[in-house]
């Protein structure tokens, strides 16, 4: 059996790019950002560097997933990473609407019970206000 590796160089991954859009909104106290679409190979590095311009240092930041249809280890690895950068600055992160596939992913690395999550944006949001004691 003869395997080929097959390395793509960085214009031509970005233009095979899977769908992603992100929408940051400013909140009380910190920034919600949608993730609308899917988390990939092609573009979990994207993903992470646009919700990293949108961190207030020592704020909060609430990621709503429940428009997020695929998401491999690649975007597994973009939320630690962002989970880690939260925390060294001194915010927190909330997870809203993880379902499927991502839900799937989280729950079987053991990356589920790490991260606070919550069924909807309104939970997500109290709490990261800390107005909700424990995730919804």
């Amino acid at each position: 059996m003869h395997v080929r590796a097959v390395y793509l160089p960085a214009d031509l991954l970005e233009s095979a790019a899977s769908p992603l859009t992100t929408e940051c909104r400013r909140l009380e106290r910190g920034v919600l950002v949608s993730v609308r679409g899917e988390a990939d190979l092609t573009n979990a590095a994207r993903l992470e560097s646009e919700v990293r311009r949108h961190l207030v240092p020592g704020e909060p930041l609430v990621l709503d997933l429940s428009l997020l249809t695929f998401m491999d280890s690649n975007g597994l690895r973009a939320l630690e990473n962002l989970d880690a950068v939260v925390h060294a600055q001194g915010g927190t992160l909330h997870l809203a609407g993880v379902h499927g596939i991502a839900a799937r992913l989280l729950q079987v690395t053991g990356v589920w019970s790490r991260l606070d999550i919550h069924s909807g944006v309104a939970g997500a949001v109290r709490r990261a206000l800390g107005r909700d004691a424990a995730p919804a």
